[in-house]
């Protein structure tokens, strides 16, 4: 009898990875910890350094205790001043959390606790918002949730099951995406008739003439456009060269640069040296152990064919994550929606990184009735 012949099945070339698949590798796959650790030290350290300026320069008894009438922020004008000294008891206690932050020592409730102080202080005042509390409000909120405790930290003393070399690369990004964020949204608002004309720059120059080296040529046309289309292009473009690994070493320069300018000309206190801190994420996260001479972290990268259904807790990490830079994304363009340029209305100026855009002087009265009485009072 012949023998039948059974041919075996062809063997099928495997499916390539989607987008999906690889989006997801480059979120979750382990990266260096060591970039994560230095953000987390350097952020405490400049929020250490900022408590201590409101205790040097006497802003904590101008701007929260003397004043009797505060300008809130409508659903939370329930927030008020602490009385008496409590002031002071909170910024010491800002100070020591900012320390707790530094040192890794009861990283997470500390991170949570300063958020939560932070967002008190920027919610007493609404006249005195500022794009850079805003900023530091966000970057203490991410702080809350990625592992930068994990080494070199007193919470891992001790508990060898706790420490990581590594950390998920969605961390990283984060951190980095919402500085691109207010970068990217500080040149898309210059781009208005004012600025690219070198107003309302060209007054500010006139009056720092006496910066060092390049101060004369600021009543200088050429200079004043220089300066105005140069800090538009910068803001759209820093963030695509650092990300591009030939350009990065001259951007980070350049940001450097460009932000002790700002330190410089504007006196706007912490905000160049967070986004310099920040800047420096974007180098890869092993620069840090690298630049110290470390030796190498022990990372394992992630395959795609390895990526399966994601656990729960990773899709959660998709879901908030997208629902997070999408509110970072429309906010700062929600002043489309109402009428009239926003630079004179102001509707839709605040978190949308609108910096350093326009100056207005102004004189104002303003005149308080009591209903129950009917008796009126001008107020400081």
């Amino acid at each position: 009898m012949q023998g039948v012949r059974v041919r075996a099945p062809a063997p099928t070339a495997e499916r390539p990875p989607s987008l999906r698949q690889r989006l997801l590798v480059k979120l979750f796959e382990p990266v260096d910890i060591a970039s994560l650790v230095y953000f987390r030290i350097a952020f405490g350290a400049i929020m250490l350094i900022e408590v201590w300026r409101y205790f040097s320069h006497g802003w904590i008894e101008e701007y929260f205790m003397d004043p009797v009438y505060h300008f809130t922020w409508g659903i939370f004008d329930w927030v008020r001043p602490w009385p008496d000294q409590g002031m002071y008891l909170h910024f010491v206690a800002l100070g020591l959390l900012a320390t707790l932050i530094i040192l890794g020592a009861w990283y997470r409730p500390a991170a949570a606790l300063f958020t939560v102080g932070f967002v008190y202080i920027f919610l007493l005042e609404k006249a005195r918002y500022l794009n850079h509390f805003y900023l530091i409000s966000l970057v203490a909120l991410i702080m809350i949730f990625v592992p930068a405790n994990r080494a070199f930290s007193v919470d891992v003393v001790g508990r060898r099951e706790r420490r990581s070399d590594t950390a998920p690369a969605w961390t990283l990004w984060l951190i980095r995406t919402q500085l691109g964020i207010a970068y990217f949204f500080g040149g898309l608002a210059k781009l208005n008739g004012d600025w690219m004309a070198g107003q309302p720059l060209r007054m500010w120059l006139a009056g720092d003439t006496d910066f060092p080296i390049i101060g004369p040529l600021f009543t200088e046309e050429w200079m004043i456009y220089l300066m105005s289309w140069g800090s538009l292009l910068f803001d759209l473009l820093i963030v695509p060269a650092l990300l591009w690994r030939r350009t990065r070493p001259f951007a980070f320069v350049l940001a450097i640069v460009f932000n002790l300018m700002n330190w410089k000309l504007f006196s706007i206190g912490i905000f160049p040296w967070m986004m310099i801190a920040g800047t420096a994420m974007f180098f890869p996260p092993s620069w840090p152990r690298t630049l110290l001479g470390l030796g190498r972290s022990r990372t394992r990268r992630s395959s795609v064919s390895r990526i399966g259904p994601l656990r729960r807790s990773q899709r959660v990490t998709v879901g908030v994550l997208a629902g997070y830079l999408a509110v970072q994304v429309l906010v700062p363009l929600r002043h489309f929606l109402y009428p009239g340029n926003v630079s004179w209305t102001e509707e839709g100026h605040r978190f949308s990184w609108h910096m350093k855009l326009r100056d207005k002087e102004a004189t104002a009265e303003f005149v308080a009735t009591d209903p129950a009485t009917g008796q009126t009072w001008e107020i400081d």
